[in-house]
C-alpha cells in the first residue's frame, strides 16, 4: 500500500471514529473537527492495545470495518478518561 494512501485512511478513520465517538459520549458540540481527528487516531491506539492484549495478534484479520471498531472503541474510551479527569466537561 502506498504511504501516503495509509495516512490520508488514518486520518478519514481517525476523524470518523472520533466524530461518532463524541455522538455516543454528547460532547461534540464541545470539540471541533481537529479534536475528532486527534482523538480518533489516539483512540485507535488505545483500542488496537486493548484488542491485541485480549484477543492476541490479529493482523491477518485486519480489514477496514474492524479497523474502524477498534478505533471507535478506543475512542470512546480515551472521551471516557478525559471526561473523568476533567468532571464531565470536555472543553475548558
Amino acid at each position: 500500500m502506498n504511504p501516503t494512501y495509509g495516512f490520508i485512511l488514518w486520518i478519514v478513520i481517525g476523524a470518523l471514529a472520533g466524530w461518532i465517538g463524541s455522538k455516543i459520549m454528547d460532547t461534540d458540540a464541545q470539540q471541533g473537527g481537529l479534536a475528532n481527528i486527534v482523538i480518533g487516531i489516539v483512540g485507535a491506539i488505545i483500542g488496537g492495545f486493548i484488542t491485541r492484549t485480549m484477543f492476541g495478534d490479529m493482523s491477518t484479520n485486519n480489514g477496514l470495518f474492524a479497523s474502524f471498531g477498534v478505533a471507535l472503541l478506543g475512542s470512546v474510551i480515551l472521551i471516557s478518561i478525559v471526561k473523568a479527569i476533567r468532571g464531565n466537561k470536555l472543553a475548558g
